[in-house]
């Protein structure tokens, strides 16, 4: 079974010259919107992705802006509104010791190094210097891990457990 992963969703046009305003889901932005590079487009009630090829991507706002080659202006674009932009796993690079895709962390267990299971990683934030695993809590509510070395200890993608050594304060 060919496996896809979901880099941003198509949410509407911008301007008329054929750019889509995208909100971003992907680890690497930069290296996934590149010129040049293949994106798949899935859109609801369709059979087969859509290949298309980045022309272009800067950034607006809190949105990522893309256009396509062959899309030159906004009706090229329109039916395009609500469809997911994917990669095929084959596309995904090799990353080096401690890093990680999003895919691998979300879902993943979270310990405390003396065993205390703390929640699950629902979602990762980027803002800034490093990321920030937001793990639901076994009562509800949402605990925020940021990715350093002194907290988290353990990354096992394996079993899907990550295992942490809580700063003063993070868990309270």
């Amino acid at each position: 079974m060919e496996k896809w992963f979901n880099v941003g969703k198509i949410v509407n046009t911008h301007g008329i010259k054929g750019e889509v305003r995208v909100i971003s889901k992907t680890d690497f932005p930069e290296e996934r919107y590149s010129k040049g590079s293949k994106l798949f487009l899935f859109m609801p009630n369709a059979n087969e992705p859509i290949e298309l090829v980045v022309a272009s991507h800067r950034t607006h706002k809190n949105f990522d802006l893309l256009t396509f080659e062959g899309c030159d202006n906004i009706n090229d674009v329109e039916k395009m509104k609500g469809g997911i932009l994917k990669v095929h796993e084959s596309q995904l690079g090799q990353l080096g010791e401690d890093e990680y895709y999003f895919h691998q962390i979300i879902g993943c267990t979270v310990l405390t190094t003396t065993g205390e299971e703390i929640g699950e990683v629902k979602e990762i934030l980027t803002p800034g210097a490093n990321d920030v695993w937001v793990v639901k809590g076994k009562n509800g509510k949402d605990i925020l891990i940021p990715y350093i070395e002194p907290v988290v200890k353990k990354v096992d993608i394996q079993d899907r457990v990550i295992t942490i050594e809580p700063m003063e304060g993070l868990l309270s």
